[in-house]
């Protein structure tokens, strides 16, 4: 799963944020051709074959390891070069993919958000481990402008959305954190 792009274009004095300035390779989305869809905070797995993958971003001159599948070429910029590298069950760092995979009631092909109890905190409060299918969770928009979706994601616990093109594979995202909104504490309310 290669990195996806922000909707909007990048604040060029604050890279956390966005403006309200589409970023054109996007514009499809605002074209009607996009499935929004809930974004997952956790890690993120694939089924390939049926086998367990976790997501290996090569950045920063970290080493390849044998058999890594590639996930796009190396981004020239941000020095991304994400790559599948195949979970193994004797392995302790990949006991909670496993879990999550064990957790399934049907193996399917396809991508996931591994979220859970030991994943980055688990901002989405799971008890226990779970692959979580990208894209199982769709939003009825009516408007994609910039003040409705900040006003959204302001009003929902989320990580954030992720527009799916309808006709090809092109994606991109729009995070709660791109306006500088945090998620709540869900046991503090």
């Amino acid at each position: 799963m290669k990195k996806i792009s922000t909707l909007f274009v990048k604040d060029p004095n604050n890279l956390a944020r966005v403006v309200n300035k589409l970023n054109t390779e996007n514009a499809w989305v605002m074209n009607g051709q996009a499935i929004a869809t809930r974004k997952f905070d956790g890690t993120s797995a694939a089924i390939i074959n049926g086998e367990l993958f976790k997501r290996f971003d090569a950045k920063k001159g970290r080493t390849i390891p044998a058999n890594a599948i590639p996930c796009q070429e190396a981004d020239v910029v941000s020095g991304h070069h994400p790559h599948w590298l195949k979970c193994d069950r004797t392995k302790k760092e990949d006991q909670f993919f496993f879990e999550g995979f064990d957790n399934l009631e049907i193996i399917t092909d396809g991508t996931f958000e591994l979220c859970g109890p030991k994943v980055q905190g688990n901002p989405e409060k799971l008890e226990k481990h779970t692959l979580v299918k990208h894209g199982c969770e769709v939003f009825d928009f009516l408007s994609f402008d910039f003040d409705d979706l900040e006003k959204f994601l302001s009003e929902n616990d989320i990580e954030g959305i992720v527009f799916h093109h309808i006709s090809d594979e092109r994606m991109c995202k729009l995070r709660k954190s791109d306006f500088g909104i945090k998620r709540l504490d869900l046991e503090e309310v």
